[in-house]
């Protein structure tokens, strides 16, 4: 294959994979500058890392200007992912919730939250996202190390992340499990929104490996991230999947067992069963977990 054959080959699979419509060069150039920044990452020690998350990803949107999560901003494709989100979490929440999105991004589900709840936290460690945002009376807005929460305990009803933990080193990926846990009031609630690993990579080496090499440190399946959260306190683990008018919540066996089975296939035969009708529900990990204790009611 030429070189010009190969470069029509890697933009196919961008735009089929991740509709990602950038040209060859490009994506070799995002490719080699976040394998870079996450073997920083990987190779660094847990105090290390502290100081490491929030400078990482500024200097990622710094050096690519051309990144996704820049060039969507404000877009029509943004507006459709905020809505596709708010379908799984409106169920989730009454006007008297206290809201905390984790990895806010540029703050546009953060935004329209506020518009339906009594108070949004949103955190993130890239400053480069949300440079111009303004706080507002219910939302607050922190700019983090990416360690611990900047929040007292039990002061949140629904925390919400959605493509987060992947990007945390593994030890860093447990310290934020028991930080979610303990800003949770009692009988609150954790949905985290993750690709699966067994359909995975999801980050940019999804063109170039079959392992994540990129800035997604650990991808999860069901079954992983479940363990996790029972580790880290939480009970009542449940699967949210699609539905026409809302998401609705399933015994999380239902996608750990074929989960289990499918791993246990050699790489070819997965992806090959991968092709077929589990392909969609296994492409991201939607859990929603609660803290134990009795939900508290406001007045």
């Amino acid at each position: 294959m030429t070189g010009t054959a190969a470069d029509r080959a890697l933009e196919r699979a961008a735009r089929r994979w991740t509709q990602d419509p950038r040209s060859a060069q490009q994506l070799r150039e995002h490719y080699g500058i976040e394998r870079e920044l996450a073997q920083r990452l990987r190779e660094a020690s847990a105090q290390e890392r502290k100081a490491l998350y929030a400078g990482t990803y500024d200097e990622l949107f710094s050096k690519i200007p051309h990144h996704p999560q820049l060039r969507r901003r404000d877009s029509r494709e943004r507006a459709a992912q905020v809505h596709r989100e708010l379908h799984f979490l409106a169920p989730l929440l009454t006007r008297e919730t206290t809201m905390l999105e984790i990895g806010a991004g540029d703050l546009a589900l953060s935004r329209r939250l506020a518009q339906m709840v009594k108070q949004v936290h949103a955190i993130d460690v890239a400053s480069e996202i949300a440079a111009h945002e303004r706080a507002t009376e219910n939302l607050h807005i922190y700019l983090t190390d990416g360690g611990g929460l900047p929040l007292p305990e039990r002061s949140i009803d629904l925390a919400y992340s959605n493509q987060l933990i992947e990007h945390l080193h593994p030890e860093d990926a447990r310290e934020h499990l028991r930080e979610v846990f303990r800003v949770l009031a009692p009988g609150g609630r954790y949905l985290c929104v993750t690709p699966n690993a067994l359909s995975g990579p999801w980050d940019i080496s999804r063109m170039f490996s079959s392992t994540p090499t990129g800035l997604h440190l650990r991808e999860y399946s069901n079954r992983e991230l479940a363990g996790l959260l029972e580790e880290s306190g939480f009970e009542r683990v449940r699967a949210v999947v699609p539905g026409r008018a809302r998401g609705h919540e399933l015994p999380a066996w239902v996608f750990t067992t074929p989960e289990w089975m499918l791993g246990a296939l050699p790489i070819r035969a997965r992806r090959a069963v991968l092709k077929g009708p589990w392909r969609k529900p296994l492409s991201s990990v939607r859990l929603l977990a609660a803290k134990p204790g009795l939900r508290r009611t406001r007045r």
